[in-house]
């Protein structure tokens, strides 16, 4: 549909805006090629609409297309006065209900002014898609099993630059905008930092115009609801599609076939054909992501789970076996029920792997589709790279890669090669964890039997890189080819191909047989006229001969071949498999008494171990079939390369690479706290900060200065008044906000430490209650406690730590004796909405993984970023955001990442001696001072020199000591108010780096490559952009785009480069490049 069509009267669309919309749908369009591509130009697409692209690599790439193409603007229109808004909201109450006619309450005024919203967005929603379709550019697809989006509403307007004539319009209906956002609940798609990282980085993308869309699961419960109770924590479903989702679109249209089980054959075409099994369909929900201040709105496409009304059994329902009748559209929704099922039965195993699959096999499917229709009549697939950039978010998708091969070789025709060429170029895996036990593997015979066509190509696959690996490193020393193949095979704990058993079985050694003796062969009884030396030879020639009929070329066809039996007994021999080969006994007519046979030696890695079992190693499986790994950290990325991966780091250097992580501005600033948003932009004198986060340095030079401490300090005050009554509402408990608000908020887990921080507390605790009360007035300084969290439903030690942090908090908030001097809040269903709300309140926060264990971290950046000091340890992004923001205004704690294997080691040694103070606070535990609940699993964790569950692994005696007097030195500077002030200014200056802008920009600089020579129209200075990735490098001016052949592989990154224009074009000349 051309642009111009979207050139309709305004009031028209505001008046109708529904049907509108309907005829808008996204998707909904020919596929027929734009008349926009005129011409072929070495093999790309010439395109004659000018397009605009920025030169500097901190601003857009792309210049908003959208408005190139003549949307009527959503932003500073006049259509978009608050009465408009208002008409807006009241037809969809009217127009759109989902509540009865006589009442226009909260809930009712929210639903109405979350549909008035996608009207706006919609339309930039379909103008942005049908530019990426006509311009047929590269796209990138996010594969997250999680997005943890967070409320849209308030998000959606900021954007849109609305939220002042919203606020208007509902003031003008009786509501205030604020009580309305908080009748939206939270998506229930995500639970810590991946999915938090997934919808920061979708943010991004639609701000600074990338083309990208997410893929997603759409689940019906998310994780769980957390409800605290004097037992510890109680998961209850998520009801957050109770009532319905404003922001989502069903795409009836939009299904994919999904099969689980079944068989592998062989058609007449000669491929293969994966059939019978259990089918179902995904079905497309879309979600509009927009963009700051931009027209530009990407798509976040989530996959819900069903089977059509046929496959409801009648016959068995009226004969009154209803569970019976209804178990396949049970099997298939249920996929989409919860996210992470818990996988200890063999049934939540199956159902992860179930929704692993769906969402790769889905989105695949989706983006082919796409690839295919905006290639029009001729589908070059060697292309695909050039227009597809697939990143994996951590291990889950990792099936993308099996079943990208899949779909290229037996549906499309494509030989092995070819398609293992195009998978490597388009997949992309980012690495989240360190720690084994998150590096997923799953069971070889349940991924046999679920996916028996994937295991068929990654057997391929393992083989490939076994051979890869033997011819880099030889056989001549086979012990390091031993450690080599054993770390870096895709399988864990299978038997290795005969081909490569043969190079470690040590050949039979027989002295003193004279030469030309006549032998026979104890098999075949039959005489043979080689030397000993000839056989032995002929045999690995057989043996060779042998496999290569079991393997078909790779550069042709993937097809598996059947054995085959030989009959001939002329040719017996060569049915013998080379360990056979090798185990023969020889006997000879004329043997001297002294020949000596001393048999075969395998080494025993060679075989599986039966007692254990046969697993594939997904992340293995992602370092080979994708071209670029990256971290999230500085040090994570170095643990990657050093250990983690070190082996397939030595391989393939190139492919390793470090991308810190980043969180949106917008919401985590902009959006949660505008009293400090609002400081920053008077004091820089520019809102530019919002998009160039760099602008935010400049409040180190006005770090001293007394007004704005002033008017700082009141900010963070404003904003800890709503958590006072935020926690009186959740839990009962009254705060002070003139307390230090001390906040820990994360996924409840070990090896982050909340266990160390509660320790700690207790250990302050018993001090107080040890002195008398003007001591303790004079020695602490008062504490808001605050945690928040969710610990996973069968990981029983996390919930024994939520457990132990609420008796703590019943037990201090109730003491007359602490009075204000020390609160302890758990803050129940810990979500994006509570964040935005505790991290503009926050003084201190915690980060106090052990070093090493955590990748990155994303809270720490959104606390830094809202002038909260951190205290942590050197681990994950701590260590640049300790950089940045400067060593004197961070709290530094703790063993360091290289040390943490050497005092584990001291303490299976039995050398670790720990603190009195630690001793004394797990004893002040055991006496009871915290109720009667036994603590002696939680506690006997952190004692004891080996054993599962046993000798403090996460190190927190270790670190213990360091910490209380780490935290002594955190009171003395809260207590100089001055000095706290302009440390937290100076957090906030130096967060500039951890924008996820700055991180999308560089994926789609060095993962999703492709460079742009661009100029400004007028200018004669060309830049060349890597992180531009819409078009392959090609010269754009007047005319258009116009590609050109590569003209280097490294990317220079984003700095402007000057060039020659003469010589430029003479050299693109050369390269058979027009004028």
């Amino acid at each position: 549909m051309a642009s111009s069509s979207l050139l309709l009267n305004r009031s028209t669309i505001l008046s109708h805006p529904s049907s509108f919309i309907r005829s808008r749908d996204l998707r909904s369009r020919s596929t027929g090629r734009s008349n926009l591509f005129l011409s072929k130009f070495g093999g790309y697409s010439r395109a004659f609409r000018p397009l605009t692209v920025r030169s500097v690599a901190s601003d857009r790439e792309v210049k908003d297309p959208v408005s190139e193409e003549g949307v009527p603007s959503t932003l500073n229109s006049s259509a978009y006065d608050p009465s408009t808004i208002a008409s807006s909201i009241k037809y969809h109450a009217e127009f759109t209900p989902s509540f009865s006619p006589f009442h226009f309450e909260l809930p009712k005024a929210y639903f109405a002014t979350a549909e008035s919203v996608r009207d706006a967005l919609i339309i930039n929603w379909n103008a942005t898609y049908d530019y990426y379709e006509r311009m047929n550019v590269k796209q990138a697809y996010y594969l997250s099993m999680e997005f943890l989006q967070g409320r849209a509403l308030l998000n959606a307007i900021g954007n849109l630059d609305l939220t002042g004539k919203y606020a208007e319009a509902l003031s003008q209906l009786g509501h205030d905008l604020e009580s309305v956002a908080t009748q939206e609940p939270d998506a229930a798609l995500g639970n810590g930092g991946l999915g938090r990282l997934a919808s920061c980085f979708l943010d991004s993308l639609a701000t600074l115009n990338y083309p990208a869309w997410g893929y997603g699961l759409r689940y019906k419960y998310g994780l769980f609801q957390q409800n605290i109770t004097k037992d510890g924590q109680e998961e209850v479903a998520e009801s957050w599609l109770e009532m319905g989702n404003p922001w989502e679109i069903v795409r009836k249209d939009v299904t994919y076939p999904v099969k689980f089980y079944g068989k592998v054959v062989i058609g007449s075409d000669g491929r293969k054909h994966w059939i019978g099994g259990e089918n179902i369909k995904a079905v497309a929900y879309d979600v509009p992501i927009p963009g700051y201040k931009t027209k530009t709105t990407i798509n976040l496409r989530l996959w819900s789970t069903k089977v059509p009304s046929q496959d409801f059994d009648l016959r068995a329902f009226n004969a009154g076996e209803h569970a019976k009748a209804n178990e396949a559209h049970a099997n298939a929704e249920k996929i989409c029920y919860i996210l992470y099922p818990g996988d200890e039965s063999m049934e939540g195993k199956i159902l992860r792997l179930k929704q692993q699959y769906t969402l790769c096999s889905a989105s695949l499917q989706d983006i082919i589709a796409c690839f295919e229709r905006r290639s029009g009549k001729s589908v070059n697939w060697e292309e695909f790279p050039t227009k597809v950039a697939v990143q994996m978010n951590d291990t889950h998708p990792t099936l993308c890669i099996p079943e990208l091969m899949r779909i290229l070789i037996d549906v499309k025709g494509l030989s092995w090669k070819e398609a293992w060429n195009i998978t490597q170029r388009t997949m992309a895996y980012t690495n989240h964890t360190v720690l084994p036990e998150a590096l997923e593997k799953w069971s070889l015979d349940l991924m046999q039997k679920l996916l028996p066509r994937h295991v068929e190509i990654i057997e391929m696959i393992d083989e490939e890189l076994i051979n890869n690996i033997i011819s880099e490193y030889g056989t001549a020393d086979l012990v390091v080819l031993e450690k080599k193949l054993t770390e870096m095979r895709i399988f864990d704990n299978v038997d290795f191909p005969a081909s490569v058993v043969q190079l470690f079985v040590k050949p039979k050694k027989i002295s003193h047989v004279k030469p030309k003796q006549k032998k026979l062969l104890v098999k075949t009884l039959e005489p043979s006229s080689m030397t000993v030396d000839e056989e032995v030879e002929s045999e690995e020639v057989v043996s060779e001969e042998v496999e290569s009929e079991e393997v078909v070329s790779e550069e042709v066809e993937y097809e598996e071949v059947e054995s085959k039996e030989v009959e001939s007994e002329e040719v017996e021999s060569q049915e013998v498999e080379s360990e056979e080969v090798e185990s023969q006994e020889v006997e000879s007519e004329e043997v001297e008494p002294e020949e000596e046979d001393l048999g075969n030696e395998e080494p025993t890695f060679l075989k599986s171990d039966p007692r254990l079992p046969k697993m594939v190693r997904m992340a293995n499986l992602c370092v080979v079939g994708g071209h670029a790994v990256n971290g999230v950290a500085e040090i994570h990325s170095e643990i990657v390369k050093e250990d983690v991966f070190n082996s397939f780091y030595k391989l393939w250097p190139e492919k390793f690479q470090n991308k810190t992580n980043g969180v949106t501005p917008r919401r985590w600033i902009k959006f949660c706290n505008p009293d400090l948003s609002n400081i920053i932009t008077k004091w820089i004198g520019t809102d530019d900060w919002v998009l160039n986060t760099e602008k935010l340095a400049e409040l180190r030079k006005l770090a001293d200065n007394e007004d704005l401490h002033l008017e700082w300090r009141a900010a963070k005050r404003s904003n800890k008044m709503k958590v006072v009554s935020f926690i009186k509402e959740k839990t009962g408990y009254v705060v002070s906000p003139d307390a230090m608000f001390d906040i820990q908020v994360k996924r409840i887990h070990e090896y982050k430490r909340q266990l160390l921080n509660i320790l700690g507390i207790v250990y302050r605790y018993k001090k107080m209650k040890e002195m008398s009360a003007k001591e303790r007035i004079s020695s602490f300084v008062p504490r808001v406690c605050i945690f928040g969290g969710k610990a996973f439903a069968t990981y029983v030690q996390a919930k024994r730590i939520v457990k132990f942090i609420t008796d703590v908090g019943a037990t201090i908030n109730h003491d007359p004796d602490i009075g204000n001097l020390l609160k302890v809040v758990f803050v129940p269903d810990y979500n994006v909405s509570v964040a935005e709300m505790l991290i503009p309140a926050s003084e201190l926060s915690q980060h106090i993984s052990t070093a090493g264990m955590e990748a990155s971290g994303t809270s720490n950046m959104k606390f830094a970023m809202n002038g909260c000091v951190l205290i942590g340890t050197l681990d994950g992004a701590n260590v640049e955001i300790r950089q940045e923001v400067g060593e004197d205004n961070f709290f530094l704690f703790g063993a360091r990442a290289h040390e943490i294997a050497g005092l584990r080691k001291e303490r299976a040694e039995g050398k670790f001696v720990p603190d009195p103070r630690f001793e004394e606070v797990k004893k002040f535990v055991r006496d009871g001072a915290f109720g009667s609940y036994n603590y002696d699993e939680l506690i006997g964790s952190l004692e004891g020199n080996k054993g599962f569950g046993r000798a403090d692994y996460f190190l927190v005696g270790k670190d213990f000591p360091d910490y209380l007097e780490c935290q002594q030195k955190v009171d003395e500077a809260y207590s100089d108010q001055k000095k706290w002030t302009k440390m937290s200014i100076l957090n906030t200056a130096g967060s500039y780096k951890f924008s996820s802008d700055r991180t999308i920009h560089e994926y789609a600089r060095d993962i999703w490559i492709s460079s742009l020579l661009c100029c400004h129209r007028g200018m004669q200075e060309w830049v060349l952009l890597s992180s531009c990735y819409t078009m392959p490098m090609c010269w754009i001016n007047q005319v258009g785009i116009i590609p050109l052949v590569e003209v280097g592989s490294s990317p220079i990154g984003c700095r402007k480069q000057r060039y020659d224009l003469s010589r430029l074009m003479n050299e693109a000349s050369s390269k058979g490049v027009d004028e």
